[in-house]
């Protein structure tokens, strides 16, 4: 077994033609928020990962291995809830009140503009469709936000300006 003991964020600094090369693991989000697991790369190899505790691996991420091999991470497709707002009878802004309302929950949320995931719960279902949402189980890779206290983060850093004052989101 080969062991991975390091993980390069999105493949930060490696040169792509070195990430297209690498092997593959694709896995699912229960297994990318573990710091510990086994998995097999597409070339066969059985890998051995022992990442620091509290490392999630993220869709593009990159492990490198005990032989310097690199291993690119896939977020796997799996089920989850794909919610949207209701186009006859709501607004973008509901999903806005149910991103808050499964915050409260504690509830892990993909965030995108048009769009949120979670994780399959008839309970959490039913509740969104209550408040007019569409809710559709699909098949798709689920990369929930880390959080607001989250090491790291799951958006780019990025230096702007709010008129006079510029700062860092790092």
């Amino acid at each position: 077994m080969i062991q991975a003991s390091k993980l390069i964020s999105q493949g930060a600094g490696l040169a792509p033609a070195l990430v297209k090369r690498a092997s593959t693991i694709e896995l699912d989000w229960d297994v990318r928020q573990k710091s510990r697991f086994d998995a097999t790369d597409s070339i066969g190899r059985s890998l051995g990962i022992f990442l620091p505790r509290g490392t999630v691996a993220r869709g593009g991420d990159v492990l490198v291995a005990e032989d310097g091999s690199l291993i690119r991470v896939i977020a796997a497709p799996q089920s989850v809830l794909k919610i949207t707002h209701c186009t006859q009878h709501g607004r973008p802004y509901d999903l806005i009140r149910a991103a808050y309302h499964l915050g409260n929950r504690h509830v892990p949320i993909e965030l995108k503009p048009d769009h949120l995931k979670i994780e399959p719960d008839h309970v959490l279902a039913d509740m969104l469709r209550a408040m007019h949402l569409i809710v559709h189980a699909v098949e798709e890779a689920f990369e929930p936000e880390n959080g607001a206290y989250a090491a790291g983060g799951h958006h780019t850093h990025v230096e702007h300006s709010h008129g006079e004052h510029s700062h860092s989101h790092a």
